[in-house]
């Protein structure tokens, strides 16, 4: 199994793990109607999973084992040409700026 692929199955454990601590945040705050500490401790272990997931995505990136790619990965077609310009057509002069004034 390439590196890259175990970075994915990463990448979607910790999110597994995350989802698992909130729900367990909520069960413990429900339960314990507020009354213990558990509830603080599945959320905070929550926060540093997610923290931890934010650095393994930095790591990725700059090692290279992910790529953005957005939402359309392939260039847009490029637009048609104009057409030419006839030869007996000739471009327009362009007329030239008026003269600024000193200021008095």
């Amino acid at each position: 199994m390439s590196g890259a692929a175990l970075f994915k199955i990463a990448v979607i454990a910790a999110l597994i793990l995350i989802l698992i601590a909130l729900g367990s945040g909520l069960v413990f705050l429900v339960r314990d109607k507020g009354q213990s500490k558990r509830a603080v401790k599945s959320l905070t272990l929550r926060i540093a999973l997610s923290i931890a997931l934010f650095i393994l995505l930095f790591v990725g990136y700059f090692t290279g084992m992910i790529r953005p790619h957005g939402i359309n990965p392939q260039a847009p077609p490029a637009p048609p040409a104009a057409p030419a310009p006839a030869a007996s057509e000739a471009p327009a002069a362009e007329t030239p700026p008026p003269a600024r004034t000193p200021p008095p």
